[in-house]
């Protein structure tokens, strides 16, 4: 976890927390989507959510302060992975006008089991 937040300080990409009654709830970040020049205006960003803080508006806190920044700083596209099936983050991430672009089959594994992942984008300008 250093290292991500290492690398968004490094790339000069924002990384916000969300604390609740001194605890750490939530964090979203942005980071390079592809190594190379020509992708210099576009980014992955995550957000993740302890189970604890979903549906209490934290998701869309985050959101809001990141696309913000992400805005200022000049970004033209954000990228977002979503582990599928996950209804409650397809709802997060299409509230802020993001739409489904790439559906990849079994590329993850989490808890022994293969799982699809979608991409979904916005573009910011």
């Amino acid at each position: 976890m250093v290292a991500r937040i290492d690398e968004c300080k490094t790339n000069g990409l924002p990384w916000f927390v969300a604390i609740d009654e001194n605890q750490i709830i939530g964090y979203c970040y942005a980071s390079k989507w592809k190594g190379r020049c020509a992708y210099r205006y576009s980014v992955e960003a995550t957000v993740y959510l302890s189970p604890t803080a979903t549906s209490k508006g934290w998701g869309t806190q985050l959101y809001n302060q990141l696309l913000s920044q992400l805005t200022e700083q000049g970004i033209h596209a954000v990228v977002c992975g979503i582990a599928l099936p996950n209804d409650a983050s397809i709802a997060l991430h299409e509230k802020f006008g993001m739409e489904k672009v790439a559906h990849f089959k079994q590329v993850g594994r989490k808890f022994d089991t293969w799982i699809d992942v979608g991409y979904w984008q916005c573009l910011l300008t």
